[in-house]
């Protein structure tokens, strides 16, 4: 073995910068972005609404940030919006949507593939407007990929039907594409296409490209406009945030390798099934492994330097850039001598 130092497979949010983003982030060039704009983050801002085929982007430290301002940007008080079941902006990001933006969540069930919602249940679920005293459908939110589903992809015909349906349903779209890159990735589709028609997307730097912090909101000239004042209210006034835009930038260079770690995952899931794990073959770089007992099956992997979390009664593996394929394989002998016990202690 490779020494018992943790393996974390917990997210692809754990990884360190790299020296050469640590480097850039010294060296940046910064100004202070609620007077002048920094020029460091404009550039980050330009390049990526570029990759997203949107006129501007806004940087935010974080995707609950990015989405929150969507939302606020979207809802009115009492305004519906529909989202695919365990979607992050219904669960995970404490209700903010509600909190802040004052929209009402409606989760739709899948009804096709893990994560994966029709228009023709978009279509159902708006419905035709009411008189006054009834609820305004007004946002469809969509997710690619889908974090809890692990990590499936949204194609691009999927998505251009679903933007479809919300515009004949009179609905803005919002896509949390926070891991976008692997959906791109994964179907050798370009960023932009998958981004096509909706009125603010939201991509996070942090989640598998090894930036420390931020994410990204874009959409029109006139929406960004508005966002950024949003971000100021929200407290997100940044002033030389140029030294996370040069990580970002460095980042994005990770786009080509992508695919490198759904490769990482794909071999990790054949050996788990190799060792009588149960398992479906991840799109992209999540991996969730179904065992009797979540807690004690993160508890003997921990036991063996295996850092994992969790998804309902599944364990989630996530690959990511600081664990190269020879982590997968150190990965597999670490716990194949427990892995009777983890697929059935109770």
């Amino acid at each position: 073995m490779r020494g018992m130092e943790p393996l974390d497979f917990r997210s692809d949010t754990v990884t360190r910068p790299s020296p050469e983003m640590r480097a850039a982030m010294a060296n940046a060039e910064v100004g202070d972005d609620v007077l002048e704009r920094d020029p460091t983050l404009d550039r980050l801002e330009r390049r990526v609404a570029e990759l997203l085929g949107k006129e501007a982007a806004l940087w935010t430290p974080t995707g609950c940030m990015a989405n929150g301002i969507a939302m606020m940007l979207h809802l009115s008080r009492g305004d519906r919006f529909f989202a695919p079941a365990q979607a992050h902006v219904l669960g995970s990001e404490l209700g903010t949507a509600a909190w802040l933006a004052g929209g009402m969540p409606e989760a739709l069930p899948w009804e096709g593939k893990p994560g994966r919602i029709t228009g023709d249940q978009v279509r159902r679920a708006a419905g035709n407007s009411g008189p006054y005293y009834t609820l305004h459908s007004k946002l469809l939110c969509l997710e690619n990929t889908h974090n809890f589903a692990g990590g499936t992809c949204l194609s691009l015909e999927d998505h251009r039907e679903l933007v479809a349906t919300a515009r004949e349903k009179n609905l803005l779209v919002h896509l949390d594409g926070a891991r976008l890159w692997h959906a791109a990735a994964a179907l050798n589709v370009a960023l932009k296409d998958l981004a096509e028609g909706a009125d603010t997307v939201s991509v996070c730097l942090s989640k598998g490209l090894g930036a420390p912090m931020g994410s990204l909101l874009c959409g029109s000239k006139d929406t960004i406009q508005e966002a950024r004042r949003v971000r100021k209210m929200l407290g997100g006034g940044v002033r030389q945030g140029g030294i996370m835009g040069a990580a970002g930038l460095i980042a994005l260079d990770y786009l080509p390798r992508i695919s490198e770690d759904h490769d990482k995952a794909r071999g990790l899931a054949e050996g788990l099934r190799a060792l009588g794990f149960s398992l479906e073959a991840p799109e992209t770089n999540i991996l969730l492994v179904p065992v009797a007992s979540v807690p004690k099956a993160t508890e003997i992997l921990r036991g063996v330097g295996v850092l994992v979390t969790s998804v309902g009664s599944s364990l989630r593996f996530i690959t990511h850039r600081d664990l190269d394929f020879k982590d997968m394989e150190e990965a597999l002998q670490r716990l194949a001598p427990q892995a009777a016990e983890i697929r059935s202690v109770a």
